[in-house]
């Protein structure tokens, strides 16, 4: 928490230092006993002769502005001895008496992550949110040019980034470490809400429809893979995801087929991100492509197109060896297509092997392996 001392010289100084942070200044004039005492709290060590300190401030000075400064001593001096309960005591006077209050409010942000306190990270959180979005909406103050006020506010708003971006990230954690799927398709859908354009929003975008997939609630895992694709055309993520599941329920077969080769070219193009390694880019990009070719070749199969599922059936046999449920259902799609065209030593082949991997295709493949004669018998 800053303080500003006040003396002839320096109101030029003053007016620019408020201008360029969050929240409000309260000035502190040069050689007061408010400033005595004040010099005292932030010398003492954070611990109980500082929390007495700011009492003693407290009785003596706290009304008015000297009242927001007290209470945001005891949020600073208790989030430091991990008091969290008073943390959050102190942090909501602040903001009923300073509602822009970003430093208070992403102090109990971090005492929430801290907690592993997901309900209250996210309201805190949001609040950030709305305190950024005013702020960056605040007109310049009375007789202050446009110029400088842009240039204060680009000030403040990168001087608070460093803040602003761990409570995204902790936000955005808490989201990943919730188990229930619906439960955490609505985290990701609140923070996407919250911080629209932050680094972590198209990933969270992606999250909302994998988790709604998880919660086996299909209506709203499609909705929100639209909405990405709406947000970000390009999104090989949700293309596939879209892409399989129609593929592998026979709807909207069209739009399948065109959605997994939309996601093909776009791998084509795709650049590696800076925090993955590049063998986990690796097995990402295979199993996508993977993913995509029998996607490709499902919708053929349907349509009657054997030797062309059979190609792209083929195409993604190598790619997803590494994921035993895709290559299982690939080998399986494989095999049963090729003992539909009657071209049974190589499907019994390929069904032998699918037996082997542990997926739940490994019942259907053995069954079809069975009817057409097991790995070298005759054809029942």
């Amino acid at each position: 928490m800053k303080r500003i001392l006040i003396s002839a010289a320096v109101w030029f100084s003053l007016a620019a230092t408020a201008m360029a942070q969050i929240g409000k200044t309260v000035p502190v004039a040069a050689g007061t006993d408010e400033d005595k005492a004040l010099t005292d709290i932030y010398a003492a060590p954070d611990g109980p002769e500082k929390v007495a300190l700011i009492d003693k401030f407290m009785t003596d000075y706290g009304k008015g502005d000297f009242e927001l400064l007290a209470d945001q001593l005891y949020v600073q001096t208790y989030l430091a001895q991990k008091n969290y309960a008073k943390v959050f005591e102190y942090g909501e006077k602040v903001l009923a008496l300073d509602p822009s209050a970003l430093q208070t409010a992403t102090s109990m942000a971090r005492a929430a992550a801290e907690m592993n306190d997901t309900p209250r990270l996210y309201a805190v959180g949001e609040k950030v949110s709305a305190i950024m979005a005013a702020y960056k909406a605040k007109p310049a103050p009375e007789g202050t040019p446009a110029d400088q006020w842009a240039s204060a506010k680009d000030t403040a708003i990168t001087n608070a980034q460093e803040d602003v971006n761990y409570v995204q990230y902790s936000m955005i954690q808490a989201a990943y470490k919730t188990q229930d799927g619906a439960a955490r398709a609505a985290l990701f859908e609140r923070y996407v809400a919250a911080f629209p354009d932050s680094p972590y929003t198209a990933a969270a975008r992606d999250q909302i429809a994998t988790a709604y997939q998880q919660a086996q609630n299909i209506p709203k895992m499609i909705e929100s893979a639209q909405n990405a694709l709406t947000a970000d055309p390009n999104d090989v993520s949700m293309l596939i995801l879209l892409a399989d599941y129609w593929s592998d329920n026979n709807q909207q077969l069209d739009k399948a087929a065109a959605y997994a080769q939309k996601a093909l070219d776009a791998l084509q193009q795709a650049k590696k991100p800076d925090n993955v390694t590049d063998d986990q880019w690796q097995q990402q990009v295979s199993l996508e492509k993977g993913i995509a070719y029998s996607s490709i070749g499902e919708v053929d199969v349907v349509k009657a197109r054997n030797p062309a599922a059979v190609d792209a059936f083929k195409q993604a046999k190598p790619l997803l060896k590494a994921n035993n449920y895709y290559y299982g259902r690939n080998l399986y799609r494989l095999g049963f297509t090729l003992a539909k065209m009657q071209r049974l030593p190589e499907a019994r082949v390929v069904l032998s092997e699918a037996v082997t991997v542990n997926s739940p295709f490994k019942a259907p493949a053995q069954e079809t392996l069975n009817k057409i004669g097991g790995a070298t018998g005759r054809t029942r």
